[in-house]
């Protein structure tokens, strides 16, 4: 059976070892595979296949942790990252369990950090928000709780407070008609609209002036 002769770290990648075996290079492993080998380990043809799968299934983990460290991920946008990269079902599943049990990935916290994100930067209504959680592969139970504390008439008069005194220029019918279609696309139903359009005009609107071009 071959021997390790020598374990050298790659010159491009410092977190990944060539095993050498007899005197020839063999295979390459992560670096917490490779510490537990050691010189003159002798390794039988099954040693090997399990190090190899081991190797693997760290690789596909690394590039998990890798994916989710620039933000947050849903389960289904860290699996279909991976199926993109190649990597086989059964190490994608053993990924994402592993992701789970040292609470790197949870689609209700997702679900809750998304909805406070939107609240703070982009806000929607309740219709959007759940549209763009089940396109995250998130389950009905997990979007409704997040949802939960949405308000859509708040929401609706932030979004007119910020936006209507861009269109204030403009008539009446032209006022309502882009304010409105500018809130019915952030998820606002139809009744909030009216209302908060209304109160909007009431506010800001003048009436006299020239179309002002919507950006």
């Amino acid at each position: 059976m071959p021997k390790i002769t020598a374990l050298k770290v790659q010159a491009r990648n410092k977190n990944r070892v060539n095993v050498y075996l007899d005197d020839e290079f063999a295979f390459g492993l992560v670096m917490i595979e490779a510490a537990k080998l050691h010189l003159g380990q002798v390794l039988s043809d099954a040693d090997i296949e399990r190090i190899k799968k081991s190797d693997d299934s760290e690789m596909a983990f690394e590039k998990a942790v890798k994916f989710i460290s620039y933000r947050p991920r849903s389960e289904k946008e860290v699996r279909q990252n991976l199926k993109k990269k190649e990597i086989e079902a059964g190490l994608i599943d053993e990924a994402v369990q592993r992701l789970k049990r040292v609470g790197l990935l949870n689609d209700e916290q997702f679900a809750q950090m998304w909805v406070e994100s939107r609240s703070h930067s982009k806000p929607k209504g309740r219709r959007v928000l759940k549209i763009e959680l089940r396109q995250k592969g998130l389950s009905r139970e997990a979007v409704d709780a997040a949802v939960a504390g949405t308000n859509d008439e708040e929401v609706a008069r932030r979004l007119a407070a910020s936006r209507a005194p861009r269109l204030k220029k403009l008539p009446k019918i032209e006022f309502r008609r882009k304010l409105g279609s500018y809130l019915a696309r952030r998820g606002i139903n139809y009744e909030i609209i009216l209302e908060v359009v209304e109160r909007a005009w009431q506010e800001f609107g003048e009436g006299n002036g020239t179309l002002e071009n919507e950006d």
